[in-house]
C-alpha cells in the first residue's frame, strides 16, 4: 500500500468520525427515525437541489481535468506577477511563522474538516427537510460558480506558495496528499477563492435551521478554513476578498428573491 493510499484512507476515516460525532452530538436524533419511503419523498421534494449541486460538482471536475488546461495554455499568462506587485509578499510572509503544529491542524482543516462539511451540510438539509437551507445552497453555489467559472477559465493566477517556491505545507504534513488535492483542483484556479465563498455560503445556509450546534460549527469551520488559506500561504488577499465579496452577493440577491417569492404566495 503506498502513501497516497494511506492518507486517502486516514482522511476517509476522520470523514467517518466527524460524521458519527455530528450525528450523535449535534444532530436531533429524531430526523434518523424516518422509514425508507420517508427519506424517498424528502428526496423526491428536493431533487432539483441535489440534481443542481450533483452538475455543478461533476462540471468542476471535469472543468479541472480537461477544459482548464486548454484554456491555461491559450491565455499563456500567469496573472500572478501583476497580483503580486499589487500586494508584495504580505501572504507569502506568513511561511516564516510555520510551525508542525499549528500548520498539521489548518492542513486537516483544509484537507479533510472542508470536504466534510462540503458534503455533510446538503446531506443534513435532506434528511432533517431543511428545504430552504437547501434551496439557498444549491442555487449559491450555482451562481457562485457562475460568476467564477471565466475568472478560473480566462484569469490562470498561479497560487501563492507555489508561484513563490516556498514549499508545500500540505506535503510535509501529508506526504503525497497533493497528488490528491490537485485532483479536485488546479494550481491556477485561485481568483475568487471558492474556499471562502463556499464556507461563508454553507454557513449561512445552515443558519437557515434551527440547529444552532451545528451552524456554531460551520461558522467556526468558516473561519478556520479561511486563516488555513491565508496562513498555509494558498490564496491571495484579492482571492479572499472576492470570495467574499461574491459570497455575499449571492446571499443577498437569494435573500430578496425568496422573501419576494414567499410575498408573493402569502397574497
Amino acid at each position: 500500500m503506498d502513501k497516497i493510499q494511506i492518507w486517502l484512507i486516514i482522511i476517509g476515516l476522520i470523514q467517518i468520525i466527524l460524521f458519527v460525532k455530528a450525528v450523535i452530538f449535534l444532530s436531533p436524533k429524531k430526523i434518523y427515525k424516518k422509514t425508507i419511503k420517508e427519506y424517498y419523498g424528502l428526496f423526491k421534494k428536493n431533487i432539483i437541489p441535489i440534481a443542481i449541486i450533483l452538475c455543478v460538482v461533476i462540471f468542476h471536475l471535469v472543468e479541472v481535468k480537461l477544459i482548464d488546461p486548454i484554456t491555461t495554455e491559450m491565455v499563456g499568462t500567469d496573472f500572478a506577477p501583476t497580483i503580486k506587485s499589487l500586494e508584495g509578499n504580505i501572504i507569502a510572509s506568513f511561511s516564516q511563522y510555520w510551525t508542525p503544529i499549528v500548520v498539521s491542524f489548518f492542513v486537516l482543516m483544509y484537507i479533510a474538516v472542508y470536504p466534510f462539511i462540503l458534503w455533510f451540510s446538503p446531506l443534513y438539509f435532506l434528511i432533517a427537510d431543511e428545504k430552504k437551507a437547501m434551496k439557498t445552497l444549491a442555487y449559491g453555489l450555482l451562481l457562485i460558480y457562475i460568476v467564477a467559472l471565466p475568472f478560473y477559465l480566462f484569469l490562470p493566477i498561479t497560487n501563492v506558495y507555489v508561484f513563490n517556491n516556498l514549499g508545500s505545507a500540505l506535503e510535509s504534513t501529508i506526504p503525497t496528499v497533493e497528488n490528491f488535492f490537485y485532483a479536485v483542483t488546479t494550481e491556477n484556479n485561485c481568483l475568487p477563492s471558492l474556499h471562502t465563498a463556499m464556507t461563508i455560503m454553507i454557513a449561512y445556509s445552515m443558519s437557515l435551521t434551527k440547529n444552532k450546534k451545528l451552524t456554531y460549527l460551520t461558522y467556526f469551520i468558516m473561519i478556520t478554513v479561511i486563516i488555513a488559506i491565508i496562513y498555509l500561504a494558498i490564496h491571495w488577499i484579492v482571492d479572499i476578498v472576492t470570495g467574499a465579496l461574491l459570497a455575499t452577493a449571492v446571499i443577498f440577491i437569494l435573500r430578496y428573491t425568496m422573501k419576494k417569492k414567499e410575498m408573493e404566495q402569502t397574497k
